[in-house]
């Protein structure tokens, strides 16, 4: 499904929106959701070589909107199921490497047009039923999706296809650096930015010249083929292949198997540390994996309380807190902390949580029954060990509330800075905050995780901005972000990149040096 109307509308970020398109990206996103919902139920294959494969079992993936609503009927793919993925994409390999560099990025441009042209609000329907995404939050994931495709693919084209004549030694000889692929790189994508992070993995591994494998999430796996299909209308068969499965099979096969020659993972950091632990038990291989965050705001005494109150909740409750870069913790002045909660609770009560597709919706459900009952042993947590309730707290009770996973975007202060919640990563729409007396107080708290990811500051101090840039250990910093706080790098404007746990190869998505990393060097010399 395609409109042409979707040429004319205009780009969506997860900061900025042109309000004078709104009438009409709800109108084609109303007419997709009309259609997608129609098509809801279908049994789906996945897929090998361009062909469907059929598994002997299969599972039902259910809506966090409404649990009565079958998204569809999915194929519980095996071991075997992924090695047969793993030899197709062998054997596509050496077609699609030996292909000029040149057009690898033409066809992965028109892929790029098939995402955010052609299926835009159709694939944002999907992720309105499916993970429980607003409207607006979807429309800018998939509008990310196809920047990230041309941000890598300009990027091949900056660097001439990573071909660098050297110097030269003795007469006669000429000297190259080449940068070659690997061979088959297994991507394995997480449910809460289902088609911008697996296109932007994927992306960074076709365009450098390897072949894909590709799982997505099983909370996710129609969101994943409908990213196979964009693929596959422009790619050879073989070059981009999709197994789908809830479980560890899948994706244990994809870290232990010798003919993968690369793994790339995005998810919780004690997956990625076993898909990590297990590639590395072969030959040397690369592991890029992007493993989460506990991201802090710091709110200084010179700061602007509307901005930073704004800012917080946008990336504290943005998709219900499932990113990796929503802000989780919040240290804060003493001099404002007061006046500073009291503007955090206003904006956070002014929040529509509810059905995602509906336009007027700012936070949906989370992501399925285990993300839900956390949230109640985490606030039970929080009650029993003295944390207060700036704002939410429960569960969402009555009418359609019932029907899905929702929950209220909760506040919390009181507990000692050194409470576990300051520390461990909880992929809720839970803030915790904390007083401070000073900037290296708060820098100082926030370094004291594992974590690595993205901060955020709000103050009118140049050189309090400074500090912070100098000081704060983690990848991604913003300052005085008022559309989001922690959250909403974009391709070729922010790195996105982990530290410490967050990351493991110091070289972020989104950025300059992110297809080098699927890329192997290699020296020629000729003498004449």
């Amino acid at each position: 499904m395609g409109n042409d109307a979707t040429q004319t509308t205009p780009k969506i970020t997860y900061t900025t929106t042109d309000p004078a398109a709104l009438a009409q990206m709800h109108r084609l996103y109303d007419e997709a959701l009309q259609q997608v919902r129609a098509r809801l139920g279908a049994r789906y294959p996945f897929y090998v070589s361009g062909q469907p494969r059929w598994a002997s079992s299969e599972f039902e993936d259910l809506s966090p909107n409404d649990t009565r609503v079958v998204i569809g009927r999915f194929q519980q793919g095996t071991r075997e199921d992924a090695r047969l993925a793993i030899e197709a994409a062998r054997t596509a390999f050496p077609g699609w490497s030996g292909t000029p560099w040149e057009q690898r990025v033409a066809l992965l441009r028109q892929a790029a047009d098939e995402i955010t042209v052609r299926r835009k609000f159709e694939i944002a329907a999907v992720l309105g039923v499916e993970c429980g995404k607003s409207r607006m939050e979807a429309l800018g994931e998939i509008e990310e999706a196809g920047d990230l495709i041309r941000e890598y693919c300009d990027q091949m084209e900056r660097h001439h296809g990573f071909v660098i004549e050297m110097k030269q030694v003795a007469p006669g000889e000429r000297n190259w650096s080449v940068m070659r692929p690997f061979g088959v790189f297994a991507v394995i994508a997480p449910f809460n930015f289902p088609i911008a992070l697996s296109t932007g993995m994927s992306a960074g591994a076709l365009v450098a010249g390897n072949t894909v494998v590709f799982k997505p999430a099983s909370d996710t796996p129609l969101a994943g083929l409908l990213l196979y299909e964009c693929f596959a209308a422009v790619l050879p068969p073989g070059v981009f292949n999709v197994v789908t499965g809830p479980g560890g099979a899948i994706g244990d096969e994809l870290a232990e198997n010798p003919a993968v020659d690369g793994v790339i993972f995005t998810g919780s950091r004690d997956v990625g540390m076993r898909v990590y632990r297990q590639a590395a038990q072969g030959r040397p291989r690369p592991v890029i994996a992007e493993m989460g965050g506990k991201n802090p705001v710091i709110v200084s005494a010179s700061a602007d309380l509307a901005a930073a109150a704004e800012g917080t909740a946008r990336s504290a409750f943005g998709f219900s807190g499932q990113k990796c870069s929503a802000a989780s913790r919040a240290y804060v002045h003493r001099r404002v902390y007061d006046d500073f909660l009291d503007a955090l609770a206003r904006f956070t009560a002014g929040l529509n949580v509810g059905d995602p597709t509906r336009r007027e919706t700012y936070m949906g459900p989370v992501i399925n029954r285990g993300a839900y009952e956390k949230f109640q042993r985490v606030t039970e947590q929080a009650r029993e060990e003295g944390g207060r309730f700036v704002s939410g707290g429960d569960i969402l009770r009555g009418g359609d509330y019932d029907l899905g996973y929702y929950v209220q975007p909760t506040i919390v202060d009181g507990l000692p800075k050194d409470h576990p919640f300051f520390r461990e990563e909880l992929f809720l729409p839970f803030l915790v905050v904390a007083p401070v007396e000073s900037l290296d107080e708060a820098i100082a708290e926030a370094n004291k995780t594992d974590y690595g990811l993205t901060a955020g500051i709000f103050s009118r101090d140049q050189a309090e901005i400074q500090r912070f840039f100098d000081q704060v250990e983690a990848g991604v910093l913003y300052a005085n972000r008022r559309g989001g706080a922690t959250t909403g790098a974009w391709p070729g404007a922010q790195t996105f990149v982990g530290w410490k746990y967050s990351g493991t190869s110091g070289k972020g998505a989104l950025g300059p040096y992110y297809v080098q990393q699927f890329l192997r060097e290699q020296n020629r010399t000729i003498v004449e």
